[in-house]
């Protein structure tokens, strides 16, 4: 296992460890929920839900780019940014 890993770049290794923890994060609550049995407490739960996966995509998204940025024009980056800017202006909007 330990050669599987030497083979992947640390920073996409570092972004899928990311997302695997958000992953375990949504279905530990998927997992709460219906452990408690509550409408309220479910949408407690999945409020605070709301906040994990922008910060989760925000994470990720900026240690991809700091890895790639200097392959990238300063128009590409402005584009990217821009990009982020709209998903996270689409899901609070």
């Amino acid at each position: 296992m330990k050669r599987f890993f030497s083979h992947i770049d640390s920073t996409v290794l570092t972004m899928a460890g990311l997302r695997f923890l958000s992953a375990s994060i949504e279905l530990t609550a998927a997992i709460l929920m219906l452990v408690f049995n509550d409408v309220k407490k479910a949408v407690t739960i999945n409020s605070l839900l709301a906040i994990v996966g922008p910060v989760i995509f925000i994470v990720t998204m900026t240690i991809g780019i700091f890895h790639i940025a200097d392959q990238l024009s300063y128009a590409k980056l402005l584009f990217i940014g821009l990009g982020v800017f709209f998903i996270l202006f689409g899901i609070y909007k």
